[in-house]
């Protein structure tokens, strides 16, 4: 079976871009016809003080990641010091997706992934298509108890 990667959703980091965007040219506006002569300089400071939001949710992201293979997840995170979680498949025990009604508007939801141990349960984040996520989950957890 192929490895299957999961990383959070990028939807809410471009909409965040986008609505930064926005305000950049509001600024921009209003900065060359309304503030001539005696506009503040540093207001053009702004934006990019509001980008730095989508910048930081874009690098957790990136440095954000949970593999399935054929038999373990493999939960990462971190840039500069990393922590890794592996879990063996046959130890998933039940997998559930939640959703509040703005993840619904945009398919994204948070999986739960309960283990068999001291550490049971293991959070997903913001993650696309998350019930099909979970389905898939269980079906190769199933898989690999089937195999034992």
């Amino acid at each position: 079976m192929p490895e299957l990667t999961i990383r959070p959703t990028a939807k809410f980091i471009k909409a965040g871009a986008v609505l930064a965007a926005i305000v950049v040219v509001g600024l921009e506006v209003l900065y060359l016809t309304q503030w001539t002569g005696a506009a503040p300089h540093w207001v053009m400071v702004i934006p990019l003080v509001i980008l730095v939001w989508p910048a930081a949710r874009w690098l957790r992201r990136r440095y954000t990641k949970a593999v399935i293979s054929a038999d373990r997840l493999r939960y990462e995170v971190g840039l500069a010091s990393r922590s890794t979680r592996n879990i063996q498949l046959s130890k998933i025990q039940d997998v559930r997706v939640d959703q509040s009604l703005t993840h619904r508007l945009f398919g994204v939801g948070n999986l739960s992934i309960e283990t068999a141990g001291e550490a049971s349960r293991l959070m997903l984040r913001n993650i696309d298509s998350p019930q099909q996520l979970a389905d898939e989950i269980m079906s190769r957890a199933q898989k690999g108890t089937a195999a034992v």
